[in-house]
């Protein structure tokens, strides 16, 4: 299993916005894809918008969000389970 975390931080303005597209857009693209286990959205006081996402393997990329909802490039970054 991988867990893949993205993130943006949307502009000040556009945060129900950068959400809208996210669920309505981004994860309908990607949910499709057999590898794809799950996906949780989350947002921040500091206009942050992150997407949990689970996967067999390979996870896809979400597409790029339009430029007018956020303050930067978005950020991803994998992970996998640690035993203990």
């Amino acid at each position: 299993m991988i867990v893949r975390m993205w993130e943006a931080r949307a502009e000040a303005y556009g945060v129900a916005d950068l959400i809208t597209w996210v669920c309505d857009t981004a994860l309908p693209e990607v949910e499709r894809d057999p590898l794809h286990v799950s996906s949780e959205v989350f947002s921040s006081t500091d206009h942050r918008v992150v997407v949990i996402s689970k996967w067999r393997s390979n996870p896809r990329p979400l597409p790029d969000p339009p430029a007018l909802l956020v303050a930067r490039a978005p950020h991803s970054w994998d992970f996998t389970q640690v035993d203990r």
